[in-house]
């Protein structure tokens, strides 16, 4: 009976400093951290393109005109 009770606190212990270890790791970063990354990427290499169409006046890269226009059949 002490062996079993003994076991039983080794373990709920052992659980104990898992979950303490687990709680308390401050290692990685979390998913909406990577997600707000991207998004920043995303918004300030549309931003540059945005600038550099306004500060050209044209077209700046004409294969990327061309395959929109193919994907939605949009004609002049």
């Amino acid at each position: 009976m002490k062996k079993g009770l003994k076991s039983l606190k080794e373990k709920a212990l052992q659980a104990t400093r898992t979950a303490k270890l687990a709680l308390n790791n401050r290692r990685g970063e979390g998913f909406v951290d990577s997600a707000v990354k991207i998004l920043m990427a995303v918004v300030i290499g549309a931003l540059l393109l945005g600038g550099l169409y306004l500060l050209f006046s044209g077209t700046i890269l004409p294969t990327l005109t061309e395959r929109i226009r193919e994907m939605f059949n949009y004609r002049r």
